[in-house]
C-alpha cells in the first residue's frame, strides 16, 4: 500500500478556501498585488533519527526498510557513532523539510518497537539511497551491526 503526500505549498482545503474567497470578493491580497500568507503544510513530520520518522497527523511511526543509520544519544556505543548519527538525523530533517512530494510504501510489517516498516521516497528518490550516498547510512542487512570498533573508531 502506498501513501502519497504532496507538499506543493497549497493544500486542497486552502485551494477550496481561495476559490470561495475569490467568489465572495475581488479584493483578495492576490487581487491587490499583495503576497498571500503561506498555506498550512499538508503533512507534519518529525524526524526521530536518520531512519525513523513520525507522521504527526496520524501518530504513525515509520522505520526505513533498506538502511541502518548510527544511533544517537546514549544508545550510541562511541562518540564517533553519536556524531555520525546526529549528522544523519539532521540530513534526514533537511530532506523531509525540502520535499515537495513524499511517498510512503508500507511493507505490511512492523518491527519490535511497533514502527511501520516502509520505503520512503522524496521527490521520486529513495530516501534510504540518498542517505547511503551521503555516507550517513549503510544498507540494512537484517540485523544491527556495530558502528564502533573496540577502540571507539567508526566502522563503515
Amino acid at each position: 500500500m502506498a501513501v502519497r503526500f504532496l507538499r506543493s505549498g497549497v493544500t486542497a482545503l486552502a485551494v477550496a478556501g481561495l476559490v470561495l474567497a475569490l467568489a465572495l470578493t475581488s479584493t483578495t491580497p492576490e487581487a491587490r498585488g499583495e503576497p498571500s500568507a503561506p498555506a498550512p503544510e499538508a503533512v507534519s513530520w518529525r524526524v526521530i533519527d536518520g531512519d525513523t520518522f513520525e507522521d504527526l497527523a496520524t501518530g504513525d511511526r515509520y522505520r526505513l526498510e533498506n538502511i541502518d543509520t548510527p544511533e544517537t544519544g546514549p544508545r550510541a556505543r562511541c562518540s564517533a557513532e553519536r556524531d555520525l548519527g546526529d549528522r544523519a538525523t539532521q540530513q534526514a530533517r533537511t530532506f523531509i523539510a525540502n520535499a515537495r512530494q513524499l511517498d510512503i510504501r508500507r511493507t505490511g510489517r512492523t518491527d519490535r518497537y511497533d514502527r511501520i516498516i516502509a520505503f520512503i521516497e522524496i521527490d521520486g528518490r529513495d530516501l534510504g539511497e540518498l542517505m547511503i550516498a551521503q555516507g550517513l547510512a549503510r544498507p540494512w542487512r537484517g540485523r544491527r551491526e556495530p558502528w564502533c570498533d573496540p577502540s571507539g573508531n567508526l566502522i563503515r
